[in-house]
């Protein structure tokens, strides 16, 4: 079940959203969200709700150890097991196949027979489970926040439904404390469905329109991959995968702000970043700063020697890119933004920060769009052809026409992408506020009344719009869906 769905939109949250106001005191409210999260994942992953229940009620008891152990030494036993039992169970499900296939290459040179690849399903929103589990047994560690005394708060932290399978990461010290106390009132309920409504806007009639034709370009044989038709490509993925994850991403939190939570903003218009780095900051923040405060600083962050440092950042993008997916070109596409940070951090980085802004931005936007490709590049050949394509290099013998992919949906998705990868709309409220101050106290109250009449109209015709496109059966896939 995903949020841009008729079964959510129209049955699951309505019915959830009126128990959940309708139960007296939070331990009856909280008990409900539980099994409305359990529901929501069975849904489509009934085989997997047992095996993470068990795997919730292990985290349970090891939080429970590491918090008694007084020893250090224990206490860093009780951890290290820990982290072996949740990365053995991510191990397991995701990267088996691809360990085993990577070793029947230097079998296959050494005259060895090939393994049996397992082809295992992977349960739905594994990699954030598993962070999740991870960031409880840690904090409890570094004494951030004590154990959850009831192991229905641990089974809610992981699997509250807005941020099951997609995110954003949550951490134990910032989610514990509102199961115990959280106020919900007009205000932030309205904010929630806000946030809920434009992110249901982003996904619909921004990333879905777009989808079709960067999957259709991606799957183009090289022969008939010209450079124009490789950067539309190119363009309506950058466009997409933005729009796609961070409206998932804006109805997620939306919709903790409806049941009184406060989650982490995920994105803060990565597209406007003038460097690598900086678009690390604004770019699915809870991950980068998940791996930045549980791997990169114990590593030694930036307290070690320059190549030290160096290693670090290779080593978290390293993981960053196979946490992403058991391919290796995920992994290309880590290593790629790893080695664009080291660059940043010699002397290209300074003369880099005396450029012009324009300069950065392109420069930023170029290479994240490199990046995509390996991304979104299922073998390192179709990514190598798509490059060569990209720069005029490919062997084209007949060309896709430019009108196949260019309709009036897909060119309008392209212009609002492009004008909402910037903070239009906040930029267009400020300039709102500030001219009603100047305004004479009569007119200012009916200016402001406008403004919020206006707005209002606005999002209920994009819930409408929205909810239009839900209902014709366009092309609505998820990208972040089998992370």
């Amino acid at each position: 079940m995903v949020f841009s769905s008729p079964l959510f939109l129209f049955l699951f949250l309505p019915v959830v959203l009126t128990v959940y106001f309708v139960l007296p005191g939070l331990r009856a409210r909280n008990t409900w969200l539980l099994l409305a999260s359990l529901a929501f994942y069975a849904w489509g992953e009934l085989a997997f709700i047992l095996l993470l229940l068990v795997s919730t009620l292990i985290n349970f008891a090891l939080g429970r150890w590491v918090e008694r152990s007084e020893v250090p030494a224990k206490r860093k036993h009780a951890v290290a097991v820990a982290v072996l039992v949740n990365v053995g169970f991510l191990a397991f499900f995701k990267y088996a196949g691809l360990v085993v296939a990577s070793l029947n290459f230097p079998l296959h040179l050494l005259g060895f027979a090939a393994l049996p690849v397992p082809h295992l399903a992977l349960p739905i929103g594994i990699s954030f489970f598993t962070f999740h589990a991870l960031s409880y047994i840690i904090d409890i560690y570094r004494r951030k926040w004590p154990a959850a005394a009831d192991p229905r708060d641990v089974a809610l932290y992981i699997f509250f439904f807005p941020q099951l399978v997609a995110g954003p990461i949550l951490r134990w010290n910032a989610i514990a404390p509102q199961l115990q106390k959280r106020f919900l009132d007009r205000a932030l309920f309205a904010e929630g469905v806000r946030r809920f409504v434009g992110g249901f806007a982003k996904k619909m009639i921004v990333a879905n329109a777009v989808a079709l034709p960067a999957d259709q370009i991606f799957a183009l044989p090289a022969s008939e991959l010209s450079a124009p038709i490789a950067w539309l490509g190119v363009a309506c993925y950058t466009i997409q995968i933005y729009f796609d994850f961070s409206g998932y991403s804006d109805m997620a939190v939306g919709l903790g702000k409806m049941f009184g939570f406060q989650f982490i903003e995920n994105f803060n218009f990565p597209y406007t970043a003038q460097s690598i780095q900086d678009f690390w900051r604004r770019w699915h923040i809870s991950l980068s700063s998940w791996f930045r405060d549980y791997v990169y600083i114990p590593l030694g962050g930036n307290r070690v020697s320059p190549w030290r440092n160096h290693l670090n950042l290779i080593a978290v993008f390293f993981l960053c890119g196979l946490w992403h997916g058991a391919n290796w070109t995920f992994v290309a596409w880590g290593l790629f933004h790893g080695l664009f940070l080291v660059l940043e951090k010699t002397p290209w980085g300074i003369r880099l920060q005396q450029f012009p802004r324009p300069a950065r931005h392109l420069y930023t936007l170029f290479v994240v769009m490199l990046g995509w490709v390996l991304f979104r590049a299922d073998t390192f050949s179709g990514a190598a052809d798509f490059f060569a394509a990209l720069f005029g290099l490919g062997h084209v013998v007949q060309a896709q026409p430019w009108h196949r992919y260019t309709g009036n949906e897909v060119l309008w998705a392209l212009g609002l992408g492009a004008a909402f990868s910037m903070p239009l709309w906040s930029v267009v409220k400020s300039v709102g506020v500030k001219v009603g101050n100047f305004l004479p106290p009569p007119i200012q109250s009916l200016y402001f009344g406008l403004g919020q009449i206006i707005e209002l109209v606005l999002l209920v015709a994009l819930l409408l719009i929205s909810a239009a496109w839900l209902a014709g059966g366009t092309y609505n896939p998820f990208i972040y869906f089998r992370f």
